[in-house]
């Protein structure tokens, strides 16, 4: 096998396995060549992936030693897929009446949904967290995305308990989105105690969903490193959580609502 062969076939391996360790050992048992050979064929795909502006492709530590591909978006694809879901806001049809949007084609848009999962594993990529966890539905589509580029296990929380999940640990928390108070529940063998977890939802106004599975993840010994959220509505006083990255702040004014991606993205 030519040298470029194998370096297209690691390059397709790498990237449908994000953050993912490869050892070196596993590309020559797999190529059937030697691990000098491939030592020089990662040369070749870590020049042709930086030169694409597609992530870049690191060394990893250990007695094995190894790479992983770290994807990144580009400072243009972000503003395409983004000033997309800005302008699908900003159209007027969207209002379903009172202080409500419609959003859930947004958030099951293919390009829209990598353009936001890629800001959040990029913004989250350092956090070390074990688990990303979301409540449903309309954010797990971003969410399960996120997951995967981190290489971590997603876990769901659901409205309402399951039979089929067995045991449950069931809290009420305030939702500030439809202004009452609802509960939410997980398995109890859906986490590890002692894990680090990310938390994405699709939309936030007062941040009590996110405060809401935060106080849920206290109940499995689960450290919360980091907080995401689709959209967020600017501007409402008492937020329950302070520290959270948003992709895109709505404000409301006199004529609607006023649409702008997080300048931290762009």
């Amino acid at each position: 096998m030519k040298r470029t062969e194998r370096a297209c076939i690691i390059t397709q391996l790498l990237s449908e396995h994000p953050n993912r360790d490869f050892s070196l050992g596993y590309f020559a048992e797999k190529l059937g060549c030697a691990k000098s050979s491939i030592s020089e064929d990662l040369k070749l795909v870590r020049s042709a992936v930086d030169a694409a502006g597609l992530g870049y492709v690191e060394t990893t530590s250990g007695s094995k030693g190894g790479v992983r591909f770290v994807p990144y978006i580009t400072k243009e694809e972000s503003v395409a897929g983004l000033e997309k879901m800005k302008a699908m806001l900003e159209d007027p049809s969207r209002n379903v009446g009172g202080d409500y949007i419609y959003t859930t084609d947004l958030l099951f848009d293919p390009e829209i949904g990598q353009s936001c999962a890629m800001q959040f594993a990029k913004h989250f990529a350092a956090s070390e967290a074990d688990i990303v966890v979301t409540i449903e539905t309309r954010g797990i589509g971003v969410a399960m995305l996120t997951a995967r580029l981190l290489n971590i296990p997603l876990v769901v929380i659901r409205r309402e308990a399951r039979v089929s999940e067995g045991s449950t640990i069931s809290i009420n928390y305030y939702s500030g989105s439809s202004d009452r108070i609802q509960k939410m529940s997980l398995s109890k063998r859906a986490i590890k105690p002692g894990s680090k977890a990310i938390i994405i939802d699709d939309f936030m106004r007062n941040g009590g969903t996110l405060k809401g599975i935060e106080d849920m993840l206290g109940e499995f010994d689960t450290k919360v490193v980091g907080f995401g959220a689709v959209i967020v509505v600017e501007g409402n006083k008492g937020k329950k959580i302070g520290n959270f990255f948003p992709i895109i702040m709505l404000t409301d004014t006199e004529d609607g609502y006023r649409v702008a991606v997080n300048p931290d993205i762009i």
